[in-house]
């Protein structure tokens, strides 16, 4: 139904690539929908350092915040949207499944989300190994906790590909859940709405 390969192979590739050149999406289908998932992964990323940052001011931080808030809303609303085309897929078909098969505790478009984080994760690990300014004890460090993500890495796909193999035939239920983030709707902040209110 889905290559997982395929998926964690785009999600390390573009990694590297954005780094370099603009961030791009010249895949079809659902790649095309798990390359703007990891986009909004990599753009909050890096939001993220600059908010750590102690040589930045006020300024920079709260657009920082903001973009930080924005991009998490989008990489959230992207998960969603791979979960949806999974049962795209999967009406596309005809594959059902029985009211008492269980659930998994996160669906597949969440797990996807799990692996771009790994492969962020990675990838600037990896970048620390190539530094000449840091001690041997701190290579070691970082080679240590390379390891341990690359065994996560490899369990976390292995069970991807095990829960979509169980949704196909049916021994799982698969079902969008929506996350309903309140922190930007104005209608639901209390804070935004309240302001919104007093301004008027």
């Amino acid at each position: 139904m889905i290559d997982v390969k395929q998926v964690t192979e785009m999600q390390h590739e573009t990694v590297k690539r954005w780094h370099g050149e603009e961030i791009d999406n010249s895949y079809e289908g659902f790649l095309e929908t798990a390359c703007k998932q990891h986009s909004f992964n990599f753009l909050l990323w890096h939001e993220e350092d600059v908010a750590r940052s102690p040589d930045v001011g006020d300024h920079r931080i709260a657009q920082a915040k903001r973009a930080i808030d924005g991009y998490n809303q989008q990489r959230n609303d992207w998960i969603e949207k791979l979960d949806d085309a999974i049962t795209a897929l999967l009406d596309a078909r005809q594959i059902t499944h029985e009211e008492a098969a269980p659930m998994n505790t996160e669906t597949p478009g969440s797990v996807i989300d799990r692996l771009s984080i790994l492969a962020l994760r990675l990838y600037h690990l990896e970048e620390q190994l190539e530094r000449t300014d840091v001690s041997p004890e701190h290579l070691e460090s970082v080679e240590r906790k390379v390891a341990v993500c690359l065994v996560q890495h490899d369990e976390l796909s292995a069970a991807l590909v095990q829960l979509l193999d169980d949704i196909a035939a049916s021994r799982k239920r698969h079902r969008t859940y929506r996350q309903f983030k309140m922190y930007n709707d104005p209608a639901l902040n209390p804070y935004l709405y309240r302001a919104r209110k007093k301004a008027g």
